[in-house]
């Protein structure tokens, strides 16, 4: 059945997603009892909202996690296998497909995105594909970007922060026309050299977002005192990714390095959104989320932070690009002052996936055959928490090798005997080549992921397999018709699970 088909749904809140980008679930001070700093605005959240203590981005790097919370598909299902894409890279959400945007403004509401994009953009070139990626007539529109998705307005950036061109986007156009080009610069501030705009600058583009995401709750809070119009904002920021650039406001502000100090400001601007849901009176009927799109980079100086005592993984093993938790184990709040119990907590198993069939839920609509084929609402979970009978059964985690691990009840079996990503032991390694070639852990007993227990557990290894098989041939992991998605012969990560 179509999306919009039903009879209307009593409520619609307000929707407020704010992703982070490469922070880890330690880095949040109510997930994390050693933090170095504390995170007032984030636990804000918490404590007037409920925590998911098992959340997780569907991949262990940016693009995948950001395809995949707005599709409600994972991301391997498409043409990126493995890895991220840059700034210059085309779009990668085929036309047609239902996006989180694109299903809300169908039920009526205001849409609008600030941020990191992160997902390609169609750029009109000015040289043959193949040549200088800086070959872009930046006077022209882009497509293929936030408003070919479903949102009504955008403004932000195409991709990471330190990946060029860098410009501003205001709707489907630069701001500027960059002509002058600007060197790479090292950690901590880290950028690629490239094109920049004579209106940008890599230090004001945190409290740009910021002031863009505020301005336009204010001109929706007034809008819906008028006509009763809901809104949803995606504010996806590009921090505390490199480059590692707190504003002076907040430098030293933690007393560890410039990373705990832009985490701070990230939560400083947490706390100015919740101040201005109060400020406006729209608090309790609005639905906000903060997560981040995968855990924290090593360009953060996790030697250095374990010098404060600070870890960003919480215990947990790895960190970004990689299958082990630290990768992908993501701080994931809710708060909705209307519907979900404050100071509560959910150890369930969800996924950023989940927010399209969650909100499906919340409007009391269903979504298409083809949409959201691998997204299971947890409004159950968010209104009862743990005490919830309905929930996730299965959850497919995905590293920036493009390589596969199933998490299934306290069970994780990872495809590969490596970390998958960018910890040890690396894929390829001589460390990894003497190792089991799978991992199975038990996270109830083994949080750390510290002991394999393949060789004890074959009867869980041989199902967990074959569950992996079917989501993998099927298209979806939800109850509906069989999906085609684009499966290569020569995608080696599949090769296992084909049949013989």
């Amino acid at each position: 059945m179509a999306a919009g088909t039903e009879p209307a749904a009593r409520v619609r809140p307000n929707v407020i997603v704010i992703l982070a980008d490469d922070m880890g679930i330690g880095d949040v001070s109510c997930l994390n009892r050693r933090s170095a700093w504390k995170t007032p605005g984030i636990d804000r959240i918490a404590r007037e909202g409920r925590t998911f203590t098992d959340a997780h981005s569907a991949s262990g790097v940016c693009t995948p996690s950001r395809y995949t919370l707005l599709t409600g598909r994972y991301s391997w299902r498409g043409r990126l296998k493995s890895g991220v894409l840059h700034g210059y890279d085309p779009s990668l959400l085929e036309p047609g497909r239902l996006t989180l945007a694109r299903f809300l403004r169908d039920q009526g509401y205001a849409t609008g995105m600030v941020g990191k994009w992160h997902l390609g953009l169609d750029w009109t070139r000015t040289a043959t594909p193949g040549g200088d990626v800086d070959a872009v007539d930046f006077s022209r529109p882009v497509g293929g970007g936030p408003l070919a998705h479903g949102f009504d307005r955008f403004f932000g950036i195409s991709a990471s922060l330190d990946m060029p061109p860098f410009v501003y986007l205001d709707q489907d156009r630069s701001t500027t026309l960059p002509v002058d080009r600007v060197a790479a610069s090292p950690l901590p501030r880290m950028w690629r050299a490239g094109l920049i705009g004579s209106d940008f600058r890599h230090e004001d583009v945190h409290p740009r977002f910021r002031q863009e995401a505020l301005s336009w709750i204010g001109s929706r809070a007034r809008a819906r005192a008028v006509d009763g119009t809901p809104f949803f904002l995606y504010l996806a920021l590009a921090s505390p990714h490199t480059p590692t650039l707190p504003t002076p406001e907040f430098a030293g502000r933690t007393r560890t390095n410039p990373y705990g100090d832009f985490v701070a400001e990230v939560d400083a601007t947490v706390a100015d959104l919740l101040q201005a849901l109060d400020d406006h009176g729209i608090a309790r009927d609005t639905l906000v989320v903060f997560t981040a799109d995968n855990g924290c980079s090593p360009a953060a100086n996790l030697g250095e932070l374990r010098g404060f005592g600070h870890d960003p993984s919480a215990g947990f093993r790895g960190h970004k690009a990689d299958l082990f938790e630290g990768g992908h184990r993501v701080p994931f709040l809710v708060r909705w002052p209307a519907e979900v119990p404050a100071g509560s907590t959910c150890s369930r198993v969800i996924g950023q996936l989940d927010l399209m069939a969650t909100l499906a839920e919340v409007l009391g609509r269903r979504l298409p055959a083809g949409a959201g084929v691998d997204s299971i609402g947890f409004l159950a979970q968010l209104r009862r928490g743990d005490r919830a009978k309905s929930g996730r059964r299965s959850l497919v985690h995905h590293s920036s090798q493009g390589l596969f691990a199933l998490r299934e009840g306290p069970w994780k079996l990872l495809f590969t005997p490596d970390s998958g990503g960018w910890s040890d032991p690396k894929p390829g390694s001589r460390e990894a080549a003497g190792l089991p070639a799978l991992q199975l852990y038990h996270l109830g007993s083994d949080p750390a992921e510290r002991t394999n227990r393949i060789a004890a557990e074959g009867a869980v290894v041989r199902r967990m397999t074959r569950r992996m098989g079917r989501i993998l041939a099927d298209g979806r992991s939800t109850p509906g018709p069989d999906q085609a998605f684009d499966a290569p012969e020569d995608w080696s990560q599949i090769k296992p699970f084909r049949p013989r």
